[in-house]
């Protein structure tokens, strides 16, 4: 399965944009007491990002059962995810975790990898952690 890189880079910078927009509030949360550790949930987002693909190349494809897929597949509760995802948005540790994240995408597909670099050397407002 091709990914579209297009999609893939706007789907990074909006989860950038989220991260960021959600990060800037209070700084107070109890750990998860299923945290999912940092390296699993950067693979879980890149496999959620690529589930999210297939969406666009099949439009009759069924995101949510995707996600479910993924998660199961990862052994990982949904409620589990949901607050483990709260909980390093708000410890700021998110940006981390989704440059991870996007690492193993671009490894999963040396195409995006190289898409990416070109688009980066065109537009110097993108993340560095690419380059």
């Amino acid at each position: 399965m091709e990914i579209n890189n297009q999609q893939v880079m706007k789907k990074l910078i909006f989860i950038f944009l989220l991260i960021f927009v959600v990060s800037c509030g209070g700084d107070y949360i109890d750990k998860p007491k299923n945290l999912i550790p940092k390296d699993q949930m950067a693979e879980i987002l890149a496999d959620l990002s690529i589930n999210d693909q297939a969406t666009f190349m099949y439009p009759n494809s069924n995101l949510e059962a995707g996600t479910r897929y993924v998660l199961k597949t990862h052994n990982v509760k949904p409620d589990d995810f949901v607050q483990s995802f709260k909980y390093y948005v708000v410890k700021e540790k998110m940006n981390g975790i989704a440059e991870e994240a996007q690492k193993i995408v671009l490894e999963k597909d040396p195409k995006a990898d190289k898409y990416v670099k070109e688009k980066l050397k065109k537009n110097q407002n993108l993340p560095t952690f690419a380059r």
